[in-house]
Order: C-alpha cells, then structure tokens, then sequence
C-alpha cells in the first residue's frame, strides 16, 4: 500500500513513545540484549549431552494429579 505524500511523514503516537524512551534511556537496548542472552541464548548442547539428558529423564505419568493407588 502506498501512501500519500501527506501521510508518508506521518508516526504513531507508539513509535514516538518509544523513540522518546530510548532518547531518556540510550542503554536500554543494550539491557534488553544482555537480559534475552541471559534468559534465551543458550549455548548449543552435544549430540552426546542431549541423549544422556534424554536418558535420564524421568518419565511422567499421563495424568499427573491423580495418586496410584
């Protein structure tokens, strides 16, 4: 869709928030990176280390909330 050169200047309300938060914060991207890294990035795992995890495991039962009795 193309705009009109009326509207092809035109931001919203949302994109100036943000760029005025990143004006006031000019290291909160760098944070947001360092944070995913921490929470999300994770190194790769060997062939070797993922089947002895999934060795390992211990198995659930279909329903867990129901005792065997």
């Amino acid at each position: 869709m193309k705009l009109t050169k009326q509207h092809q200047n035109y931001e919203s309300d949302h994109t100036l928030f943000i760029k005025a938060l990143k004006e006031k914060n000019p290291g909160m991207e760098e944070r947001q990176l360092e944070g995913r890294a921490l929470l999300w990035d994770k190194a790769p795992i060997s062939l070797s280390e993922q089947e002895r995890q999934l060795e390992s495991a211990v198995k659930q039962q279909a329903y867990v909330y129901q005792n065997k009795v």
